[in-house]
Formats: C-alpha cells, structure tokens, sequence
C-alpha cells in the first residue's frame, strides 16, 4: 500500500507545483484595424499566482507572420514604443498589457481581423510552458497613459 500512496503522492505534489506556477490570463482582446493594415495589437491581464516570478518571452499566432513584445517608455519627454525580449510578471501580481505599456504586437497580417470574431494566441513563457488563449477582437478605446511603476498598471 506505501508503495502505491508515494507515487500517487509524489505525482500530486508535481501537479500542484505545476498548476502554482501557471499564469492566468483574462480580458485578452486584439485591437480591430482599418483594411490593409499590416499590423495589430493584443492586450490581456496576466496574473502569476505562485511563488516564483515567471516571464513572458513571446508567442506566436496563426493570423500574424510575427509577434513581438512591446512596451512604450518616456524619452526625452517623447513616448516611444520598444521591442522588449521578455515581459516580467512577479509572483503574486497581476501585470497588464494596454495601450501605453506593455503588449504584443503582431506583424505581417494574413488577412484583417473582424471585430467580433476571435484570434487564437498562443504564449511562451520562460518556464517553458505554452498558454493558449483566445482573444476577441474589439476596437480599442484612444490610448490611456499607463502609471509608471505600477505593475498592475503596466
């Protein structure tokens, strides 16, 4: 009987620690564009539930070509927009993606995205893990500055 309990055991807390260090992903939405637009945006809220700190290190779509990290940063009192090779989401936190901060842009467009319909997406951390999600594509309301510092409002 100890024999069986260890492994099934064992197996439970590999589950566990697994699930714990998964992100969770809400309000994800793509950016509706104009016609013969060759690009778009993704926005979501990814909240890291465990202990240990995790990265989003890019990801991958089968309406884009491309997709990179992106943030916009303050220099010299003109907001520009950087690629970045990982977006940070610290245990315990909840990091958002938004117009004036972090998000995923998506470059070379098979085709324009409808408003209404979804767009499959999919997220590579640097845990190694995958997350798909499906985002509905909406129009984005006018850029709203992001608080400098404030992870909950990246």
């Amino acid at each position: 009987m100890r024999l069986v309990a260890l492994p099934l055991a064992l197996f439970s807390l590999f589950i566990t620690a697994a699930q714990a260090q998964s992100l969770t992903i809400d309000q994800a939405q793509v950016r509706a564009v104009p016609p013969g637009s060759p690009t778009t945006v993704a926005f979501m809220n990814l909240t890291n539930p465990g202990e240990m700190d995790l990265a989003l290190l890019g990801g991958s779509s089968p309406l884009a070509g491309n997709l990179e990290l992106h943030n916009h940063v303050m220099v010299d009192g003109v907001m520009q927009m950087r690629q970045v090779e990982a977006i940070p989401v610290p245990a315990g936190e909840t990091v958002r993606l938004a117009p004036g901060g972090w998000h995923m842009m998506l470059f070379e467009l098979a085709r324009i995205p409808r408003e209404g319909e979804h767009v499959e997406l999919t997220l590579t951390l640097d845990n190694g893990e995958t997350l798909s999600v499906e985002a509905p594509v909406r129009r984005v309301q006018p850029m709203e500055m992001q608080g400098e510092g404030q992870h909950g409002s990246h």
